[in-house]
C-alpha cells in the first residue's frame, strides 16, 4: 500500500512539474491569429508567452500581420506580414538544418501595457513616435534542435519598411472612429429604407409613363439598395463572427464588391444618357435601349466579381486606424481580403480607385454641360424679356424661382451622377473631409428618395 501511495505521489508530482514548468504554453496549439489575444489576457509576461506560442501555432490560412516560412541553405526567405513590412533572409544566412522564420507585426500599444520580462526577444525602448504605430518582431527557430533560437547568423536579416513622408496619413482618434461608424451605420440603414421606397416610386412612375430616364433611375436605385444592404450585412457578420474566417464572409465580400461596381456602372450610364440628350440630340433612338443598358449595368459587375471570386480575392479586410497619442486600432469587415491586397494590390486599385475616378470625371463633365445649357437658356430668357412692359417685380420673382429650381436640379443630378464619390480625395487631406464624405455617401438613398419625390410631383 505504501509503495502504491509513493508511486501515486511521484506521478502527480511529475505531472505538476510538466504543467507548471512551462506555464506560457498551452496543451493544444493555438491558432496563430489568437496567440496575441491569449497572451495579453494572461497575468504573466505576454511577450514571453507570445514568443513561445507563436513558434508552434496552427496556421491554416494567411493572416494579416503574420507570416511564417521555412528557410535552409538552398532556399532564401522573403516574408511580407503586411504591405508595409518585409523581412528578407539570404540562403547563406543559415547552415545545416532547416530553420523556421516567423515575422509578426504587433500594435505598439501592447508594449505599453506590460513591459517585457525574462523574454529572449530583445526590445530596445527609445523615445519618439513608432512608425505607423506597429512593431515588427522576427524570430528564427531551428527545426531539429528542440526549437532553439538561432544565433550568430552568417548574414544579417534585412528589414524593409515602407513610409512616405510627402503624404502623411491622417490621425483618427478612437472617438472619431466611433462617431464615423455610427454615422455610417445609421446613414446606410436610412439609405436601405429610402432606396426601397424610391424603387417603388420609380416602378410606379415607369408603369405610368415608361420613359428611358425613369428606367435608368430605377436600375440605379436597385443597385444602390444592394450596396447599402450588403455593407450592413458585411459589417454585422464580422461583428457577429469576429476573428473567424468563413465561406459566408467570402460571399458577403463578393456581394459588396459586386454592388459597388453595379452602382458605379449605372451611375456612368446615367451620365451616358445625358450625353445622348445634350450632345447627340438627333438620331439617338436605339432599339431595346434599356435592355442593352441592363446587359452592361448588371453584366459588367457580374463578370468582374465572378473573376475576382475565382481568383480568391474576397475575405476579411483589416482597416488600420492610426491615432497619434494612443497608437493603432483595427476594424474588420468582409471585403477584398487584406492578404490579397498586400500581394496583388492592382485588382483593388483598378476596381475601387481607378474605375470610380473615371466615372466621377466623366459625370462631372456631363454635369458641366448641363449647367452650361441651363445658363444659355436663362440668358436667352433675359434677352426676350428685355424692354417688355411687364411688371419688373413679377419678373424678378420668377427669376428667383427659376434660380432655386435650377440649383435643386443641379444638386439632384449631382447625387444621381455619383459626384459625392469624388469627395474621397478629401479624406486624404483632413478629418473634416472624412466626415463630409461619410455623411454624403451614407445618405445617398435619402437623396435618391428626394429626387424620386420631385419627379413624382412633376409628373
Amino acid at each position: 500500500m505504501w509503495i502504491t501511495l509513493f508511486l501515486f505521489k511521484i506521478i502527480c508530482f511529475s505531472m505538476s512539474q510538466a504543467v507548471g514548468g512551462n506555464s506560457f504554453t498551452t496543451q493544444k496549439p493555438l491558432r496563430c491569429g489568437d496567440v496575441l489575444l491569449h497572451c495579453t489576457q494572461s497575468s504573466l509576461s505576454w511577450t514571453r508567452c507570445y514568443e513561445e506560442n507563436i513558434a508552434k501555432c496552427e496556421l491554416k490560412t494567411r493572416i494579416f500581420g503574420f507570416s511564417r516560412q521555412t528557410v535552409n541553405s538552398s532556399l532564401e526567405g522573403d516574408l511580407n506580414p503586411t504591405s508595409h513590412h518585409r523581412v528578407y533572409i539570404t540562403s547563406s544566412s543559415f547552415e545545416g538544418a532547416a530553420t523556421t522564420v516567423m515575422a509578426s507585426v504587433i500594435n505598439s500599444t501592447y508594449f505599453k501595457l506590460s513591459p517585457p520580462q525574462r523574454s529572449r526577444l530583445q526590445f530596445h525602448r527609445r523615445e519618439g513616435t513608432v512608425l505607423r504605430g506597429l512593431v515588427l518582431a522576427v524570430k528564427a527557430v531551428n527545426m531539429t534542435e528542440n526549437g532553439e533560437i538561432i544565433r550568430n547568423l552568417l548574414q544579417p536579416i534585412m528589414l524593409f519598411f515602407k513610409h512616405n513622408n510627402m503624404n502623411p496619413e491622417i490621425s483618427v482618434t478612437n472617438l472619431d472612429a466611433e462617431k464615423l461608424s455610427y454615422i455610417t451605420y445609421i446613414g446606410s440603414a436610412l439609405s436601405v429604407i429610402f432606396t426601397f421606397i424610391s424603387l417603388i416610386i420609380f416602378i410606379w412612375l415607369h408603369r405610368r409613363c415608361p420613359e428611358k430616364a425613369i428606367g435608368l433611375h430605377m436600375q440605379l436605385t436597385g443597385a444602390m439598395f444592394c450596396l447599402h444592404l450588403s455593407f450592413l450585412l458585411c459589417s454585422f457578420w464580422e461583428w457577429l463572427r469576429k476573428n473567424e474566417d468563413s465561406s459566408i464572409c467570402l460571399v458577403l465580400g463578393l456581394f459588396l464588391h459586386w454592388s459597388l461596381l453595379a452602382t458605379l456602372t449605372w451611375t456612368a450610364l446615367e451620365g451616358f444618357q445625358i450625353y445622348l440628350l445634350l450632345i447627340r440630340v438627333f438620331n439617338i433612338y436605339v432599339r431595346r435601349y434599356l435592355l442593352k443598358l441592363c446587359l452592361v449595368g448588371w453584366g459588367f459587375p457580374t463578370f468582374v466579381a465572378t473573376i475576382c471570386g475565382i481568383s480568391g480575392v474576397y475575405g476579411k479586410y483589416t482597416l488600420q486606424l492610426r491615432e497619434a497619442k494612443n497608437g493603432n486600432s483595427t476594424a474588420q469587415m468582409c471585403w477584398i481580403s487584406s492578404d490579397f491586397q498586400s500581394r496583388r494590390p492592382l485588382v483593388s486599385y483598378i476596381t475601387t480607385v481607378a474605375f470610380p475616378l473615371l466615372v466621377v470625371l466623366f459625370n462631372a463633365c456631363m454635369l458641366g454641360l448641363v449647367v452650361c445649357k441651363m445658363w444659355k437658356l436663362r440668358s436667352d430668357d433675359k434677352k426676350m424679356n428685355f424692354g417688355s412692359s411687364s411688371d419688373w417685380k413679377e419678373i424678378n420673382k420668377e427669376k428667383r424661382k427659376r434660380l432655386w429650381k435650377d440649383c435643386l436640379t443641379v444638386l439632384g443630378l449631382s447625387c444621381v451622377l455619383g459626384l459625392p464619390w469624388g469627395l474621397a480625395s478629401t479624406t486624404y487631406v483632413s478629418l473634416t473631409g472624412i466626415y463630409i464624405f461619410t455623411i454624403l455617401n451614407s445618405l445617398q438613398g435619402v437623396f435618391i428618395f428626394l429626387w424620386s419625390v420631385g419627379l413624382a410631383r412633376k409628373s
